[in-house]
């Protein structure tokens, strides 16, 4: 009889809880549930994004169903209001759940710490609603702020406070200062009219980071953003006006708590042991609860390090406890012993608005700019863990083309979408040349004989050098040259004259590689190695040939149409770098280039055959099996 995994919460932790089980289950005979009450992941570290406006809502929520495609694992939307430990049960309003194992991965919810009004009059950061309706608030007191005509009441709508300087805090607070100059532009309202308020009582911002690393977000926050941050400053409650702190009020319609949080399951609903004032669930080192068959990982499990102290609520911490809290299900269904779980921080990242960032990765802070990227980074590699390659692309999509905010000059022109059926005749154009140009030089006999050496203008010989009786000498003038020595760049004119008059110009490009003194690197490579011999050279010049068929047949067929681009870019320096590129191929080298942003997506196999490879990878990663043809492997998720 198959053994019942339940896990609750579609969070970080229960998405790694779900793939871990289906991926190392082998042979086992496993029942996996996965029960949310939502239909959709939301990546949590990105809602101050939503909230202020940079990306759509989209960007940050997942279908579980995109997910867990090719799993073995039960997607159930409901919502569960008890726990029965005793009788291995969980239950909702309607329905009853058994289970062998649980897992409980609800996640955390905001702490108001008993502070008066907090819960009535502020709004919190935590899940998709929260993000969106922080956003149209925001929206709505812009409006209703440039139609004001009561001054005092004009300036609360435009003051916003977020209380709490930790990562949500200070996230979202950048987030908000580059949104407003544009909603002042949208209002016809004066950016010196709006305040922005961060307020902690603590006595620095991001307490978590390096006191050089706050120091510089705190500075930025100040200097850049024009926002007011106030430190050691303790609220002590809340209205629908206004936010109180010991020594002073501050007059508002916009408060957002980001100080605390706790976890979600409280003592009603599940009456296992806690722990600490974030009220987390005790575990023991194999995240087991008093209950052995019942496992608490992410915020919600009270996993402490070895000198006893709770580890933080982030993600890595959901990930790492989640994955060994199913790798130890695995081990008692099989006999085995359980292994401890510990869980290893390899960094954080804070970005304050789009172009600042402070990191510590590893110990090391990074400098804005590799901050920024590393962010990129971190959430591609999870979204390429849990959906692939599409997950990945849909992401970049919100993040750099449709994102919503400001954009400098040259994020307006990158964009900018172009429907690839535009591309359509260019590459078709272009897939042809390679074509002809493959199977001319297979009938001037290129697989038979080496040519190599008078194609490159390199020939020692009589017969296959120039020939010295020709009635015509060829005389070259530079045009245009950029010299760094590392790459040099020159457009020429070749003319040929016979009898003391020109009979032809014709300009071409040159590149050349490492050229310092007499060393040349390019003709040093061609004579060196490219032409060592016969048998090295027909080598070379066989693959010239069928890389240029078989770019020529990628581009026609619209077949892995970015690969096929970068390898036509690639014969076209090869070709500038060593014969001289002549202006009548010059086209070639910018259809190359065009060609790679999806031209093989319209009128091509690439509508296709990109949506089966992911869903072929998906399969693999998920199930840890190779598998072309399946259920769904050609489907497309328009």
């Amino acid at each position: 009889m198959a053994k019942k995994v339940l896990i609750v919460g579609a969070g970080y932790a229960g998405i790694e809880a779900a793939l871990t089980l289906n991926k190392k289950k082998k042979k086992d005979n496993i029942e996996i549930t996965l029960i949310d009450k939502n239909p959709y992941h939301t990546l949590l570290t990105e809602l101050h994004e939503v909230a202020g406006n940079r990306i759509s809502e989209e960007g940050i929520r997942i279908p579980l169903r995109n997910i867990f495609k090719y799993t073995d694992v039960n997607l159930v939307m409901d919502e569960i209001t008890s726990f029965d430990f005793k009788n291995n049960k969980i239950s909702s309003e309607k329905n009853t759940y058994e289970y062998d194992y649980l897992i409980t991965a609800t996640g955390s919810s905001p702490n108001y710490y008993g502070i008066p009004g907090l819960d009535e009059h502020t709004f919190t950061l935590w899940s998709f609603d929260d993000a969106v309706r922080i956003r149209e608030h925001i929206k709505k007191c812009f409006i209703l702020a440039s139609q004001e005509k009561d001054e005092a009441e004009r300036k609360r709508l435009l003051t916003f406070v977020v209380s709490g300087a930790g990562f949500t805090g200070v996230e979202m607070i950048g987030e908000l200062a580059i949104w407003v100059k544009s909603l002042c532009k949208q209002n016809v309202i004066d950016r010196k009219e709006v305040r922005l308020i961060i307020v902690d009582m603590l006595p620095r911002i991001l307490s978590t980071l390096s006191e050089k690393a706050a120091a510089k977000a705190h500075k930025y926050l100040e200097k850049k953003l024009k926002v007011e941050v106030m430190l050691n400053t303790n609220i002590t409650s809340a209205t629908d006006h206004s936010i109180i702190y010991d020594g002073g009020e501050i007059e508002t319609r916009t408060i957002i708590w980001t100080a605390g949080i706790k976890a979600c399951l409280n003592d009603e609903e599940c009456s296992l042991e806690r722990v600490n004032k974030q009220n987390r669930i005790k575990v023991d080192e194999f995240c087991r609860t008093e209950n052995k068959n019942v496992y608490a990982v992410g915020d919600i499990g009270g996993l402490t390090d070895e000198n006893g102290i709770p580890y933080a609520a982030m993600v890595e911490n959901a990930i790492q406890t989640a994955k060994g809290a199913a790798e130890n299900i695995l081990n008692d269904i099989r006999g085995k012993d359980p292994e401890k779980v510990k869980v290893k921080f390899h960094g954080t990242m804070v970005s304050v608005g789009n172009y600042f960032c402070v990191s510590e990765i590893m110990g090391k802070s990074l400098p804005v700019w590799m901050s920024i990227i590393m962010k990129y980074l971190v959430n591609m590699h999870y979204l390429w863990e849990i959906t692939g390659f599409r997950g990945v692309a849909r992401y970049l999509y919100h993040e750099v083309l449709e994102r919503r905010q400001r954009k400098i000059f040259l994020e307006k022109h990158w964009s900018t979408r172009v429907q690839a059926w535009w591309l359509t005749p260019l590459r078709l154009f272009l897939g042809g040349m390679w074509l002809y140009e493959g199977l001319t030089k297979v009938a001037d006999g290129w697989f038979n004989s080496p040519k190599l050496a008078s194609f490159l203008g390199m020939a020692s010989d009589a017969t296959s050098a120039a020939t010295p009786t020709a009635a015509y000498v060829t005389k070259i003038d530079d045009i245009f040259r950029i010299k760094t020595g590392l790459i040099n760049f020159f457009i020429e004119t070749e003319t040929r004259i016979a009898g003391g008059e020109d009979i032809i110009a014709q300009h071409f490009a040159r590149l050349e590689f490492f050229h310092f003194g007499d060393f040349n690197l390019v003709p040093w490579f061609l004579q060196n190695v490219v032409l060592a011999n016969d048998g090295v050279a027909m080598f070379f010049q066989i693959l010239v040939v069928v890389l240029e068929i078989l770019v020529g047949l990628m581009l026609l067929g619209g077949a892995l149409t970015f690969i096929g681009s970068i390898i036509s870019l690639g014969l076209i320096i090869m070709f500038m770098s060593s014969t001289g590129l002549y202006e009548k191929s010059w086209w070639m080298l910018f259809a190359s280039i065009a060609t790679m942003g999806g031209a093989g997506r319209a009128f091509g196999l690439d509508y296709y055959l990109l949506p089966y490879l992911n869903n072929v990878w998906e399969n693999f990663w998920k199930n840890r099996k190779l598998r072309l043809f399946f259920k769904g492997s050609i489907d497309r998720l328009d």
